[in-house]
């Protein structure tokens, strides 16, 4: 169906919820960046396939919010559908709250699945909203799941071992270690909804979701046990032996009575604001809380001796499919039919030779021409371009090693570059240089060092409109938090 269609069908289920209006994030109950299909609920309403970007959908209009990365992306493929493109951070552009107010009366109210929405941004969304006398109201049914009749089931793809000697560090280790700071906080449990954090904690991997070796679960660890919550169908014999006696197993449909039963806790919950649903918060919200940050983000990002090991070994080896794929792209260039879409397939044979390979890292993305302006752009049918002997074409793809994740770009020159061309790709390199260069105390913020890699084209004046860099996961996802090189602070 089309996007025009599948938005009437959830307007229909706006009056008898009572509500005036429906956000619809494209989180998942697990704060994940890139979700699976069964959650894709803005893609559905929208036909917007970005990876960050909400709606909303009212009684008589609809709206899509995007960042920068994805401003091309959502005028091509909101077209025809009648929803409106609010493109954040240029002038003019009304934020959530601005338009929402100007579109609904005195007192609407803006419903939302409780499930998609952190509890921070629960209460932020909440308190901002009501600064121009509207309500946010936790709906019990989602109406985009009423009105989406071909839903994807969850995945029932078996989980997998994450060895020992590529993790670095055993499943009773790191529960000490979470233990240890959670006495710090006088906390009696831990509860766990992000999907790497569980999949680094348990050492255990899968593929749920797409490019992203994760699995669908929720964990709680308390002082003296740990308990996982999954499809029991997914668990095999080695993931049974590899977890023990350390790790309890829980349907994960069991989980919600678990963490009901936290509400009785004499110690602390902790549940992260940032990242734990307004669901799992009304679960659990009459326990004494800590909001504050999971513990196992910094441990998660603070890669072991053996991590830093596989991630230089899969880099190398990435690297040597790399720079195969780009001597065969220049030996052929010109004299074979090549398009965005064959270079996909070729660019995965040359990867698809090392047996450490376990698939894409993230959507690759081969942008040639105009399509190389599209920050996170996906070639289809619709805009597959042939690849001429002439112009630059963007190569930004990434792949999953047991030992390491990987994420590489590269801008190759299909034929003779213009001096313009030159100078602006020199820009971009000495801004690299600059990063790579330059030692920094402890304490720098990744925002100080972006100014770095953007110095020599401000005095061009030129910018680009996204982060420099990010964290990296350890054969986990490929955007891994809190650190990064952006002008904005983590």
């Amino acid at each position: 169906m089309s996007a025009k269609h599948n938005i009437q069908s959830i307007r229909a289920g706006l009056r008898p919820a009572g509500i005036h209006a429906f956000l619809i994030p494209n989180d998942d109950p697990h704060a994940s960046e890139y979700v699976p299909d069964h959650w894709k609920r803005r893609q559905f309403a929208t036909g917007f396939s970005g990876s960050v970007g909400e709606a909303v959908v009212t009684q008589n209009t609809a709206a899509l919010w995007v960042d920068s990365r994805y401003f091309l992306q959502a005028e091509r493929e909101l077209k025809g559908s009648g929803i409106l493109l609010q493109k954040i951070g240029l002038p003019g552009t009304p934020s959530l709250v601005a338009w929402l107010s100007k579109s609904l009366p005195k007192k609407g109210a803006i419903g939302v699945d409780p499930q998609t929405l952190s509890r921070a941004r629960f209460l932020s969304l909440s308190t901002e909203l009501a600064a121009v006398g509207l309500q946010l109201v936790a709906v019990k049914r989602n109406p985009v799941d009423a009105a989406w009749s071909n839903r994807a089931p969850l995945p029932r793809i078996p989980l997998e071992v994450h060895e020992l000697k590529d993790a670095g560090e055993s499943v009773a280790s790191k529960l000490r270690r979470v233990r240890a700071e959670m006495k710090t906080r006088n906390a009696s449990s831990l509860v766990i909804n992000e999907l790497d954090a569980i999949a680094w904690l348990f050492n255990l991997r899968g593929r749920d979701v797409e490019y992203n070796p994760v699995f669908v679960s929720y964990a709680i660890v308390t002082q003296n046990s740990a308990h996982l919550f999954v499809d029991l169908k997914k668990v095999t014999s080695a993931v049974r032996k590899h977890l023990g006696s350390l790790v309890k197993l829980h349907r994960y449909d069991a989980f919600a009575t678990s963490a009901k039963s936290l509400s009785k806790s004499r110690g602390k919950v902790w549940i992260p604001e940032a990242t734990t649903t307004q669901w799992i918060y009304s679960l659990v919200g009459k326990a004494a809380l800590i909001t504050e940050r999971s513990p196992i983000t910094l441990m998660k990002a603070s890669k072991l001796p053996a991590q830093v090991k596989g991630i230089r070994s899969a880099h190398i080896r990435d690297g040597v499919a790399m720079v195969k794929f780009l001597a065969w792209l220049d030996m052929n260039m010109g004299k074979i039919p090549m398009s965005e879409l064959s270079l996909e397939v070729e660019l995965e044979r040359a990867r698809c030779a090392s047996k450490l390979y376990k698939g894409p890292s993230f959507s690759p993305i081969i942008g040639y021409g105009a399509n190389g302006a599209v920050v996170h752009y996906r070639a289809v049918t619709e805009t597959n371009l042939k690849i001429k002997p002439r112009g630059l074409m963007v190569i930004d793809s990434g792949g999953q090693y047991a030992d390491g994740t990987t994420d590489i770009t590269r801008t190759v020159a299909c034929g003779t570059p213009t001096r313009l061309q030159r100078e602006h790709f020199t820009r971009v390199l000495k801004g690299h240089i600059a990063i790579a260069t330059t030692p920094f105390p402890v304490g720098t913020r990744g925002a100080q060092l972006d100014i770095l890699a953007r110095r020599s084209l401000w005095q061009a004046g030129l910018n680009y409109m996204h982060g420099t860099g990010h964290g990296v996961g350890h054969y986990l996802c490929v955007h891994e938090g809190p650190h990064s090189i952006a002008p904005r602070f983590p």
